[in-house]
């Protein structure tokens, strides 16, 4: 059975402090898309976890779908393992929350196939010791967030279509929320304030400076007629629409230069439905 870790795009994404660990607190929405990791786990007797993948420069201590299998077992102390496998499909440093999702799905799965027995907010608080995004896919409802991305208020989002662009480029977040230029005291919106239009990204202009690339994304999609903004803090860039046939009109045009996709809003990850049927 293939399990689906979903990719998230960010409609804004403000700044509004700096904690003194380091830790921006922030606001933003999450959308949850139909473009997805496709995670497969086989469960063992021993607490070995093994991966039956390799990501290029990452070793496996570093993989955050292993340090979630090992941070689920420290936490049950269950004596089960798993092997694992990955679909990736989802670009790393895109801004798309892959390898949160990841995580996500692998708390989420294991938990139910080790019989765990853990509910969400304890999967969330797992989920959060590996990254600030991994708490909205562990709940896998569109949300509002605050904090630093853990104060999660679920939304509505009406559906929408969107069409994606992949510059060729890995972008780090870590260089991006360090760069001094970077906006760090916005002031709080309201979710009403956004739905009137309010918002935009303050890490977009940051990474355009750094990133050729990144700003013709944008102008692609902008020269078509779209609304272009970057999702987190990029390197992908998007658009939206009311239908597919809009996303796809506009993408025929760009799809010969341009690495991309056209993906569905959801209403909630496909993961927990998965979950019931198990």
């Amino acid at each position: 059975m293939r399990w689906p870790a979903p990719a998230k795009l960010n409609l804004f994404l403000h700044i509004t402090a700096q904690r003194e660990d380091g830790f921006h607190l922030l606001q933003t929405v999450f959308v949850l898309i139909d473009f997805a990791d496709q995670l497969g786990f086989c469960i063992t007797d021993t607490p070995l976890i093994e991966l039956d993948y390799q990501l290029a420069g990452v070793s496996k201590e570093q993989d955050i779908i292993y340090r979630a299998a090992r941070a689920l077992q420290q936490k049950t102390g269950t004596l089960q393992g798993a092997r694992i496998t990955l679909e990736k499909n989802l670009p790393m440093g895109g801004g798309l929350g892959g390898g949160s999702s990841d995580a996500a799905t692998t708390l989420l799965v294991l938990n139910h196939l080790w019989g765990c027995g853990l509910d969400l907010p304890d999967l969330a608080a797992i989920g959060l010791t590996l990254g600030a995004d991994v708490p909205v896919f562990i709940y896998g409802q569109n949300a509002w967030a605050e904090g630093v991305g853990e104060q999660l208020i679920p939304v509505d989002i009406p559906k929408t279509w969107y069409l994606v662009l992949i510059p060729e480029i890995n972008v780090s977040t870590e260089q991006i929320f360090s760069d001094p230029q970077l906006i760090r005291d916005c002031p709080p919106i309201t979710i009403r304030d956004f739905l009137a239009g309010q918002g935009q990204n303050v890490c977009e202009p940051i990474v355009a400076a750094r990133s050729p690339e990144v700003v013709a994304a944008l102008k692609a999609l902008a020269d078509s007629g779209a609304k272009a903004r970057m999702t987190g803090t990029g390197a992908c860039v998007f658009a939206a629409f009311d239908t597919e046939t809009e996303a796809r009109q506009i993408w025929s045009t760009l799809s010969a230069r341009w690495n991309g996709f056209i993906a569905q809003g959801l209403d909630h990850s496909p993961v927990h439905e998965m979950l019931k049927s198990v």
